[in-house]
């Protein structure tokens, strides 16, 4: 399912996890769950692994993790806010120390000139450090879209993991 990049950027991932005993958790808008997936796919994720949203829907990511509903209307699902609070927000709705999240446009459709399809917002959070963020435009194909997200995703909970 996950290529050998995808894995092994999960593979080191887990182990900075373990090394460090950090517990993590994804918050997932257009990646549907993958990046728990890619996580899970390594033998012995249990030990770092500890939840994932999938938060497709505005309700959900404030059902889920609690993204205020005024903040969608203000800047829209797909921004750097909505990513932050996505992430911030699994910190405080599991007992996990580290958490990424994803919102984006992964296309076909559903792009405008402000916001094209490609258009990735990734929040990594974790407890007593600043949330780092990062934006992109992947392009490609929806399929393209959301590996390289995945990938992203993971390189940006490493980072935060291993500070």
């Amino acid at each position: 399912m996950f290529g050998e990049p995808t894995l092994n950027l999960a593979r080191r991932l887990v182990d900075e996890c373990r090394t460090r005993a950090i517990m993590i958790a994804t918050v997932e808008s257009c990646t549907g769950g993958l990046i728990a997936g890619a996580i899970t796919a390594i033998d012995g994720s249990s030990s770092a692994f500890e939840r994932g949203f999938v938060t497709y829907t505005n309700v959900a990511k404030n059902e889920l993790v609690g993204v205020p509903m005024g903040l969608f209307e203000r800047v829209g699902a797909v921004s750097e806010e909505v990513a932050r609070a996505m992430a911030e927000g699994a910190l405080s709705h599991a007992p996990v120390d580290a958490a990424v999240a994803v919102t984006g446009i992964a296309g076909p459709g559903g792009g405008s000139a402000e916001k094209p399809v490609g258009l990735v917002h990734i929040a990594a959070a974790r407890n007593g450090h600043p949330t780092e963020h990062a934006s992109h435009i992947f392009p490609g194909d929806r399929h393209t879209v959301r590996l390289a997200t995945i990938n992203e995703a993971l390189r940006l909970l490493t980072s935060i993991v291993v500070r």
